[in-house]
């Protein structure tokens, strides 16, 4: 597909702008946009990763650390703008926390719910939390909370099974 604008290169920008229910939808060449701001700065992902990392502030007790297993340092890290295992993120947890939640937010990832998936999927994660919020209760011997969320599972548990016999 070419860019809709300049009709010369191929469009690697799709933007799809919904206003009320007229859904448009705009194919760009990376030049193009660039010109419309919509494309990053010139440079590769990995500069602009590099310089979110080269913002964040140095931790100290990380400097000297390495990856047992991929053997990738701190600051070859904080250089480069890539992990070099899945290990990393445990080796690097307190210099990898600011980072992401700069990033994405958040440090706990939360997905997507898809839209078909509908009211049974807000019941499944409802059932995970309270099962979880029942075993803090039970840990820290709270044990009437408990009680309460042990009666919440149930009844949920309970409404499930009446909506799978319709």
């Amino acid at each position: 597909m070419m860019c809709q604008r300049c009709n010369k290169k191929a469009a690697t920008f799709h933007v799809t702008e919904i206003i009320g229910d007229e859904k448009k939808e705009i194919h760009l060449c990376e030049d193009c946009a660039r010109e419309q701001n919509i494309a990053l700065p010139t440079g590769s992902l990995n500069d602009f990763l590099t310089g979110l990392l080269e913002s964040q502030k140095e931790i100290p007790e990380l400097s000297g650390v390495t990856c047992p297993v991929c053997g990738i340092s701190y600051s070859e890290f904080r250089s480069c703008g890539g992990l070099g295992c899945s290990r990393d993120y445990t080796v690097f947890k307190q210099g990898l926390l600011p980072f992401l939640e700069r990033i994405h937010g958040s440090t706990r990832h939360k997905g997507k719910i898809p839209v078909n998936a509908g009211k049974g999927m807000d019941n499944v994660m409802k059932l995970i939390q309270l099962r979880r919020d029942l075993n803090t209760a039970i840990d820290t011997e709270e044990y009437e909370t408990a009680a309460k969320l042990r009666d919440q599972i149930y009844e949920l548990k309970k409404g499930k099974n009446a909506d799978a016999d319709q």
